[in-house]
């Protein structure tokens, strides 16, 4: 079985899209099937701007954009994907940690450890840019999941640090604002080069 049909079918199957709903399948206007979305660059303003929250988050337009999200993420093997990041201003991520897949909708982090450490990181819209930025070890978050239902996560190590940097993402900020140092690797050498 190819690999994108794969990414479809588990993407499909967590959220009982495939095969599609009763309710899609009849209608032949709205046939669902995830599809790779394009990742939008540093550049783009959607980036700069604090995302809406999202009104209806039980509608078929929100589940599919979260199951297209979550193809993606899979696809690129990426730990972490927020709506903007794939031009639609809505306060939605999805993260992937050791293949546990959660859905955030409209999140809120209710609290911080006073604990911090500094760790590399990377970003989807900022490629062959990485640094080391401080951030809570720890923290709460509260947020609708892919149903539209209320949840309460704590998350320590990485799951902290992608929730956060995930977050930024919904204010309108990358983790370039943030790092303490930059540094890019160039190509096809694996050399760090600080800018």
């Amino acid at each position: 079985m190819k690999e994108k049909s794969r990414v479809k079918i588990a993407a499909g199957i967590l959220w009982g899209f495939y095969p599609p709903p009763l309710k899609l399948r009849r209608t032949r206007k709205r046939k669902f099937m995830t599809k790779i979305l394009k990742i939008v660059q540093e550049k783009d303003p959607i980036l700069r701007k604090k995302a809406e929250p999202v009104k209806n988050p039980g509608s078929p337009e929100v589940k599919e954009l979260v199951a297209n999200m979550i193809a993606t993420m899979m696809e690129i093997k990426g730990v972490g994907l927020a709506a903007p990041q794939v031009g639609v201003s809505y306060r939605i991520f999805t993260t992937n940690i050791e293949n546990k897949i959660l859905v955030f909708i409209n999140p809120e982090i209710k609290d911080f450890s006073n604990e911090v450490i500094s760790f590399e990181e990377g970003c989807l819209s900022v490629q062959k840019v990485w640094g080391p930025v401080i951030r809570p070890k720890k923290l709460i978050i509260k947020a609708l999941n892919e149903n539209g239902k209320p949840v309460k996560i704590r998350a320590r190590g990485l799951l902290a640090r992608v929730v956060q940097h995930e977050m930024d993402h919904l204010n309108g900020t990358l983790f370039i604002d943030k790092a303490e140092k930059l540094f890019t690797i160039e190509e096809n050498k694996g050399k760090e080069i600080k800018i």
